[in-house]
């Protein structure tokens, strides 16, 4: 429950790439699962993002921690939820459209793998055309998620840091990056030929 009270790597790393497509958020309904202190949400809605910010129902402090950084940052309209990966809830169910799903370092714990992308998939089949953006530090050459994405019919694209200018230890004033081994990948519905 503590994971969500700080600012990780990942979510400088994240809120980079969406500073540098800003011009392609404002308009976009975004949902940011996993997001605790919120940095990547919270820039999408600074760039006209429609967003909603959630974390898991059973972790309070987290849910805590996104309000608070929408307070910081004079957004208090965006929505907080709590969302649990790998659960169908009514909140889950009645969630509006989204365009984009954000999430920074979710693949951290190998046991909340497939209930991440259990969620995605659910919230990309209700969307098709949608995408999951997500960047994660490596921590372990044995994790990986290809087979889970080959089960839940997903594909993904590896996004090299340096296209975005996040290849460097320190990001906009953050030394937060430093030197950990962060990619990112966007992940969406595989096509019907195999894709």
């Amino acid at each position: 429950s503590q994971y969500g009270t700080y600012v990780w790597p990942c979510a400088v790393v994240l809120a980079q790439y969406l500073w540098v497509h800003r011009r392609s958020l404002p308009g976009k309904r975004v949902l940011e699962v996993g997001a605790g202190v919120s940095l990547p949400g919270v820039v999408a809605a600074k760039c006209g993002a429609a967003v909603v910010l959630s974390d898991g129902e059973e972790l309070p402090r987290c849910l805590q921690s996104c309000r608070r950084s929408c307070l910081v940052n004079r957004l208090p309209h965006v929505p907080v939820m709590g969302l649990t990966w790998g659960r169908v809830s009514p909140e889950l169910l009645s969630l509006a459209p989204v365009d984009i799903i954000l999430g920074s370092d979710v693949f951290f714990d190998p046991k909340d793998f497939e209930d991440i992308l259990t969620t995605v998939y659910f919230l990309l089949e209700k969307n098709p055309h949608a995408q999951f953006w997500t960047t994660y530090q490596v921590r372990s050459a044995d994790w990986s998620i290809e087979a889970l994405l080959c089960k839940w019919k997903l594909k993904s694209i590896l996004i090299p840091l340096h296209s975005f200018g996040a290849d460097k230890e320190h990001l906009a004033s953050s030394s937060l990056p430093g030197r950990h081994t962060i990619e990112m990948m966007i992940i969406s519905l595989a096509q019907s030929d195999g894709t």
